[in-house]
């Protein structure tokens, strides 16, 4: 029992020694070591930034995606026309008689609204305070809260008696509401100016967050019939947004969407469809695979970079070793065994590569949250990937550094007394 306690405790003590020697070496050799610090630092950062970046943004879209639910059916205008068109009955743009004709035509059970931006990156004012111009209004029905399974912190949504009377009344964002009344008090039944216009506030949305089409947040939604006479500038170009009941089955749905609005867009059989149909599935196996290729860049380019960083590592070590001959054969001559250097060269090379590995994950972690943060994603911490770094840059270490030890640990301790 003593014995084995006394072969711990020598173990134990020749791999501190070992490690504190390893550290010495790398602070001997500044500016080699921070060179190669730096090539993996680099890799790494790339590695990880882009992937958080990546989870950040699909973890945003996802629960944006799934706030809506699976069955989101929305019909929209073409981006651009099939090249072969028997026919071209109808303008690019859905107008509003078109929308509001397919609202009263589908049958199939589900809740329909018709939606579409008069302004963007706008500002909001109330008093003497006004809001970013971040401001997006929006003009629909007295569907739109319930098609995007939104909330209310105070008053009500628009109504369809609102929208019948083409009434200055309209539903702002959390944020809007925050950032024009500081939070004291509510909201409902001021006045907020709109471009010149003044709308009196109905209610309130619960902050929601950014989400894929932008953010509630810093939206504001009033009656399509009011917005199209006071805010409109140019041929509005619709939306129209389909939450089928529970009961109903996708398919059918979609079919029945399909087969209505070819007929409000007076199509024939064979006539190609002028408008686009997409699904909240669909979408989000979309983003899945785009999220899935930017992942592999991501790692592919990490990978590169990092094998770069291997090479040059290796080579360091080579050269540490030829300079270092005459110090291995007098630790040699004192009693080191090939196995204790062997390992004290190979943890010099492994501290390099991980001392590269943390400053990339931080740098990698702070970068990648950056971009996040533009691109209105949420902040995230990749744990999963800051594991795969550090696996990875020991990798890098064991690799690039068992050769050179290797080497060092087969050196005969009287040549290397001679060396010169």
């Amino acid at each position: 029992m003593k014995r084995r306690f006394f072969l711990r405790s020598k173990r134990l003590t020749l791999t501190a020694e070992n490690i504190d020697m390893a550290f010495r070496a790398v602070r001997s050799n500044r500016l080699r070591s921070a060179l190669t610090v730096t090539i993996i630092a680099l890799g790494i950062t790339s590695l990880v930034g882009i992937l958080t970046a990546v989870d950040s943004m699909d973890a945003t879209l996802k629960e944006a995606y799934s706030r809506m639910g699976a069955g989101i059916i929305n019909i929209r205008s073409q981006y651009s026309r099939p090249t072969e068109m028997n026919r071209v009955r109808n303008s690019r743009e859905i107008s509003r008689v078109q929308a509001e004709r397919f609202a009263d035509y589908y049958e199939t059970p589900a809740t329909v609204t018709l939606f579409t931006t008069v302004l963007s990156n706008t500002k909001a004012e109330a008093g003497q305070k006004r809001t970013n111009p971040t401001v997006d209004v929006i003009a629909t029905d007295g569907n739109y809260m319930k098609f995007n399974m939104l909330d209310l912190s105070s008053g009500r949504s628009l109504s369809a008696s609102d929208v019948e009377g083409g009434r200055f009344y309209c539903v702002i964002g959390d944020n809007i509401a925050r950032t024009l009344f500081d939070g004291k008090g509510d909201p409902v039944g001021q006045t907020v100016h709109i471009s010149g216009r003044s709308y009196i506030i109905i209610g309130v949305a619960a902050s929601v967050g950014n989400n894929a089409g932008g953010s509630m947040d810093e939206s504001i939604l009033i009656p399509y019939t009011n917005a199209l006479a006071n805010l409109a500038t140019s041929s509005p170009d619709f939306t129209i947004g389909i939450l089928p009941d529970p009961s109903v089955n996708p398919e059918t749905a979609v079919t029945e969407a399909e087969m209505t609005f070819r007929a409000v867009r007076r199509l024939a059989p064979f006539d190609d469809a002028d408008f686009r149909i997409t699904r909240s599935e669909a979408v989000i196996e979309e983003l899945n695979s785009t999220m899935r290729t930017l992942t592999i860049a991501a790692i592919v380019i990490g990978l590169i970079t990092l094998t770069g960083a291997a090479v040059g590592l290796m080579n360091i070590m080579l050269v540490s070793v030829r300079e270092r001959t005459r110090e291995i054969g007098t630790r040699k001559a004192l009693g080191a065994s090939s196995k204790r250097i062997k390992s004290q060269f190979l943890m010099e090379s492994v501290i390099i590569g991980e001392s590269g590995g943390i400053i990339g994950i931080a740098a990698g972690i702070i970068t990648g949250n950056i971009i996040a943060a533009v691109m209105q994603a949420s902040f995230i911490i990749p744990w999963l990937w800051m594991l795969v770094a550090i696996v990875l840059c020991m990798a890098v270490g064991i690799l690039s550094g068992y050769i050179p030890a290797k080497r060092a640990a087969a050196l005969d301790p009287i040549e290397c007394l001679r060396y010169e």
